[in-house]
């Protein structure tokens, strides 16, 4: 193989992965997570999950020290290295009140999370990810308590430089009907950043 061809494989590996890490993990750090996190009202002794949580954990850390000992924090994904690098993650900063918990989201029943046990849910860059997005929001309401809170982030479906194709991206009506359906009423639309939007919704 010539150099010249070696040096252009190269360099479109190094473009491959600098996608990936901007659509599935840098993308959180356009977020304001201290906002979004107050949306959620997220206290102490709770128990919440980051249904999605990718591989740095963004949001997992900050809720840990929020809900503090006396609560619970469910760093949840379908990918095991995702959990892998929390649980890793978790051990260094020594924090005991963080489970990492495998399963398919878009499967009802399968998340190994009590009904009616949670008292807030985060689903942050994950629906458009899937083309089952009524299954997981589903599978996160069955998780949440009565008034429970849902806090839903996405990718606002207009171009932008970086983030996931515009047809991958969740219409935010087809979303507001979808969440009325399964049995959540929506309570604040919020500013997320220049390229998301962000809906608080109850679990009624």
């Amino acid at each position: 193989m010539l150099k010249q061809e070696k040096s252009i494989i190269i360099y479109l590996e190094d473009l491959r992965l600098i996608y990936n890490i901007m659509n599935k993990i840098g993308s959180n750090t356009l977020l304001d997570t201290n906002l979004i996190l107050a949306k959620g009202q997220v206290g102490s002794k709770e128990r919440v999950a980051d249904l999605g949580c990718g591989t740095t954990g963004h949001f997992i850390f900050p809720i840990a020290k929020l809900v503090g000992s006396g609560g619970k924090v469910y760093a949840v994904d379908i990918l095991k290295t995702a959990l892998d690098n929390v649980r890793r993650m978790a051990k260094n900063d020594n924090l005991r009140n963080i489970e990492t918990v495998w399963t398919n989201l878009e499967i009802f029943g399968a998340t190994k999370i009590e009904s009616g046990s949670l008292d807030v849910a985060f689903l942050i860059n994950t629906l458009y990810q899937s083309h089952k997005r009524a299954e997981i929001i589903r599978e996160a309401v069955r998780m949440l308590k009565k008034d429970g809170r849902l806090v839903v982030v996405e990718w606002k479906k207009a171009s932008s430089p970086f983030g996931p194709p515009t047809e991958e991206r969740v219409n935010m009506d087809s979303l507001l009907i979808g969440a009325k359906k399964i049995g959540l009423r929506m309570e604040e639309e919020f500013f997320s950043g220049q390229y998301h939007y962000g809906f608080v919704f109850i679990k009624l």
